[in-house]
Formats: C-alpha cells, sequence, structure tokens
C-alpha cells in the first residue's frame, strides 16, 4: 500500500502538469484574450445568470480588489453589463451581454474539445474513473478552502445488491491492493474476478448478499456474504475490502454491521471467513465482531505461499 507522502506527491506533480497542460500557466486561457480568473468570471456568470462582485470573489476565491479590476475590464470590453438590483438599489447585478453570451459558448466549445480529445486515450472505465476523482478532490479542497468539516460517515453510502461495475471495481480494490501489500498477481486477480462474477448470478438467493460502500458514486468497499458455497447453515463472508482512502473512517465497520446483520436475520448457526497472517488492522476488526481464529496452515490458494487463516463467528 502506497504511503500518504507517496499519493501526496502523486498528487501534487498531477495537478502541476495539468496546470500546465490546461494553459494556465499561459497569460491567456481558452482561446481567448482573458486571463484564467477573467474566463472563470464568466462562466460563473453565466451559470449564475446574474451575480455581485462580491458573489463572484467568493465563488473564484479572490480578493475584493482583484475581482474589482477585473470586473472593470470585462465591463470595458463589453463582455459584462451592470444592472441595479430592484430591491435594493446600493446592490448591482452583473449579467452577460450578447458579446459575453458569445464568448462563454465559445470557452465552452475549447473546452469540450480539449477534454474529448484527452479522454480519447482512456479507457471507458478510467474516463469515469478520472471523472468522479477530480469531482472528489475539487470538492475535498473546496471544503478545506472554506474550513468545512468533511463528515466521513455520512458522504458514505451503504448499497444493498448488486451495483453497475460492481464486479470489476470490487476486483480491481483486490488486485491494487494484494499486489502491493502481498505480492499478488494475476491468478489472484482472475481468482477474485471469476469468484465474484459467479456469485453476482446467485444474488436472487435470499441466503446471499453484497453490500457496496459508495463516495460520489464511486465504490470504495465491498462485503459479501455467500450463503450457499459453505453449506450446513454456515454462512461465508467473502470480498471484503475498503480503498485507501476510506481506511481509518469507520467505512469497514459500516460495511461488517451489515453483513452481521443479514447473517443473524437468516440465522445462520455460523460465519467462516479465510484470510492469511499479517493483516492486522482486519483481524482487529473480525474479533470485535466476535470471529475468532480456529485454523493456521501453511497454503497457497491465492497465488503465492502464505500462513492462511480460518476465522469464525458463532451464532449467539
Amino acid at each position: 500500500m502506497e504511503s500518504q507522502d507517496k499519493i501526496i506527491a502523486d498528487i501534487r506533480q498531477a495537478s502541476r502538469e495539468m496546470v500546465r497542460e490546461l494553459g494556465f500557466m499561459q497569460s491567456t486561457l481558452a482561446a481567448t484574450d482573458y486571463s484564467a480568473s477573467a474566463v472563470h468570471a464568466l462562466i460563473e456568470t453565466d451559470e449564475k445568470q446574474q451575480v455581485t462582485s462580491a458573489q463572484l470573489a467568493q465563488f473564484l476565491g479572490l480578493e475584493k480588489s482583484s475581482i474589482s479590476r477585473m470586473i472593470a475590464k470585462l465591463l470595458q470590453a463589453g463582455e459584462l453589463q451592470e444592472t441595479v438590483a430592484e430591491e435594493d438599489a446600493r446592490v448591482k447585478y452583473l449579467k452577460l451581454t450578447e458579446k459575453g453570451q458569445e464568448t462563454v459558448a465559445q470557452i465552452h466549445d475549447f473546452g469540450k474539445m480539449q477534454v474529448n480529445a484527452a479522454l480519447q486515450y482512456l479507457n471507458p472505465g478510467l474516463q469515469q474513473s478520472v471523472a468522479q476523482g477530480l469531482q472528489a478532490y475539487a470538492a475535498a479542497l473546496k471544503q478545506y478552502r472554506t474550513r468545512e468539516h468533511l463528515p466521513q460517515k455520512n458522504a458514505i453510502e451503504i448499497c444493498t445488491g448488486y451495483q453497475a461495475g460492481m464486479i470489476g471495481r470490487i476486483t480491481e480494490m483486490h488486485a491494487q491492493y494484494y499486489s502491493q501489500t502481498s505480492n499478488f498477481g494475476q491468478y489472484f486477480e482472475s481468482l477474485v474476478a471469476h469468484g465474484i462474477a459467479e456469485f453476482s448470478g446467485r444474488l436472487e438467493h435470499a441466503v446471499n448478499q453484497i453490500w457496496t460502500a459508495k463516495l460520489n458514486q464511486r465504490i470504495v468497499g465491498s462485503v459479501a456474504i455467500d450463503g450457499q458455497d459453505l453449506g450446513g447453515n454456515i454462512a461465508h463472508l467473502r470480498w471484503f475490502i475498503l480503498d485507501d482512502g476510506c481506511r481509518g473512517h469507520g467505512v469497514g465497520h459500516q460495511l461488517l454491521q451489515q453483513a452481521i446483520e443479514h447473517c443473524d436475520e437468516q440465522q445462520f448457526r455460523e460465519i467462516h471467513l479465510r484470510t492469511f497472517k499479517g493483516l492486522n488492522a482486519a483481524r482487529k476488526l473480525y474479533e470485535r465482531f466476535g470471529f475468532q481464529l480456529v485454523e493456521e496452515v501453511e497454503g497457497q490458494q491465492w497465488g503465492n505461499q502464505v500462513v492462511e487463516q480460518k476465522f469464525v463467528r458463532f451464532a449467539s
């Protein structure tokens, strides 16, 4: 698993490259004669229909003196016009002129062309990941700037049953995490993909269920209960995984709670799970929910030689 320092360094480097590639290092932006702040001011005015200079300063995170000079230039260029508010003559609203509307349309056309050209180099799954990741990161930056608190638990949505893209995403999380922590490779990834795909075809049976944790519509965690493969009224807890960014925020606890409640409702006499030695954080969570280590043995069912562990939770 990558260290926090490595993640921070990677994000910073990618951010610098994006700034350069999008043209923010230039004096003008988006094939206009205007600076980046002026381009964003025009876009915000278009989206809001009418705004005050104070509102623009807040939206763009600029000082009032900077926004005043920029607005004066846009008024002089004929991109904006001022109107006096009917409810208060002291308030002046900014609106786009006809010229301003044409300029914003050109900005959007340029932006769409730029994004579409870049997306041609990404597969569809990665395109969605990029869109969701950028949205989440932008929201986090705004929350930091405005000193909002990020409600980690409230931001997570726990979904039940099959979700579009679930098989690929759960496989991806397993492959990435265990390749970094345990050097598992293609065999393990194929094993997970085959298993979750086969299990998904059996979700119509009441004893089987899967839960996914979503953040900004992206799957960031999962756990499943297979009530059929072991037999003997024994539940099999499978595919418990979290995205690195969600570890330590209670998401795993929420997922396991749902799984345990399902097993209690279905009146399973035992819940079994198999893992391997060294995953200490996960083991602590299992034991917190009443699982007991009942077996340790050398094995390589996941492709590499490890000390396999079997945990059991007995019905109370």
